[in-house]
């Protein structure tokens, strides 16, 4: 289940609120003695994260499908560009690659003893998740607020945060995008598909920014350049990995610029996270930056993302 981008932030007491997490969106699937942590794309992240795999059969006795984030912290705050360093995504457990520390938080169940209970409503969801697990770590509940949902926003803003997700506390678990669920966002930050490069100057190395972009309608749509939040250690290394996947004209359906040589096309087959100010009217990033490099994302399903007013009406 996804949730909107709506910048009509509400009081309901129907509705609760949730710290809006900065990681790697995951299901977990206990079976017996065996568990998997699959990723949004249908990506298989138990070789990845292979401390969390060897301690999820303590959470619970029976089987269970839930819903959570793995996330890594700077201080207090949750931050994906740490999470890099337990990416890519790895096909064979490596014990070794246990650093950063992760944690993964939950925050819904759809399966349990033996029942799916994705039409339930999701307060009783999350109090059989809350009751039905061991809780120690690396695990955590996915604690919330009723009712003060602007409150809530602005001292999550104030902790610096990225911010909150509302959820519909009667509505049952969705496999799409829904209303029933919305992101108030105190930054703001998404995924774009890589499509190009240019070249470095003056002393540095590897590339100068990426030419990055969306999908609308199936066509791939140029968003900006982005040359800023990189260190020298990814500079270096993706250099030589977007020249593995060069392509001889843009893919950008609206951007075929290169009047000074400088741009050189890939395939779009890498998705990066990326901060940024605001949208201009015209569609492209203003003052962006680049966080990190989302393997759990498929290009295609990369649009941009538009708030949504009063989606509760």
């Amino acid at each position: 289940m996804l949730a909107t981008l709506t910048d009509d932030h509400f009081d309901d007491a129907d509705w609760i609120y949730e710290r809006k997490l900065d990681g790697i969106r995951c299901q977990v699937l206990k079976c017996g003695e065996s568990v998997r942590l699959i990723s949004r794309n249908q990506k298989d992240l138990s070789a990845t994260f292979p401390e969390l795999v060897r301690q999820a059969s303590a959470l619970c006795s029976e089987d269970f499908i839930s819903d959570g984030e793995i996330v890594a912290f700077e201080g207090n705050i949750s931050s994906f560009s740490k999470l890099q360093d337990r990416l890519p995504i790895r096909e064979s457990p490596d014990e070794a690659a246990t650093s950063p520390k992760v944690w993964l938080y939950l925050f819904d169940l759809m399966y349990y003893k033996g029942y799916l209970i994705e039409e339930a409503p999701l307060l009783q969801r999350k109090l059989l998740l809350k009751d039905g697990m061991s809780w120690s770590r690396p695990f955590r509940y996915t604690a919330y607020r009723k009712e003060h949902g602007k409150r809530y926003f602005q001292e999550a803003c104030r902790r610096g945060w990225e911010g909150l997700i509302a959820k519909d506390g009667h509505a049952t678990y969705l496999h799409s995008r829904s209303g029933k669920w919305l992101k108030f966002k105190c930054v703001n930050q998404q995924e774009l598909v890589i499509g190009g490069y240019t070249d470095p100057e003056g002393e540095r190395i590897g590339f100068g920014a990426l030419l990055v972009g969306f999908y609308e309608r199936g066509k791939l749509l140029f968003a900006g350049k982005v040359g800023t939040g990189f260190d020298n250690e990814f500079l270096k290394e993706w250099r030589p990995r977007l020249e593995e996947i060069r392509a001889e004209k843009s893919p950008f359906d609206d951007y075929a610029n290169d009047r000074d040589g400088k741009n050189h096309w890939v395939k779009p087959d890498f998705v990066g996270e990326f901060a940024f100010t605001e949208w201009t009217v015209h569609h492209k990033l203003r003052h962006p930056s680049f966080v990190g490099i989302r393997y759990d994302k498929a290009p295609q399903e990369v649009h941009q993302e538009t708030v949504h007013e009063n989606i509760r009406n």
